[in-house]
């Protein structure tokens, strides 16, 4: 069985220190991942989409601290 979560974007900014502009200029860049449309204006996003997001910065950094 699949359990997946939808967060809302208060959560997503809570969870990635990100601001609102911020998320959308990612998405729009195909640097962050995609809302899913739940009706109407209602957005979310899926939860293991974001922290893989998370996960892919701390990589991004520890690899960097190691090619220094």
């Amino acid at each position: 069985e699949i359990l997946m979560r939808l967060i809302r974007l208060a959560e997503v900014m809570k969870n990635t220190g990100l601001g609102r502009s911020s998320i959308y200029k990612r998405i729009a860049e195909g640097e962050f991942p995609k809302p899913v449309p739940l009706g109407g204006r209602a957005v979310g996003w899926v939860s293991d989409e974001i922290e893989t997001w998370i996960l892919e910065r701390i990589e991004e950094r520890d690899s960097l601290e190691v090619s220094h």
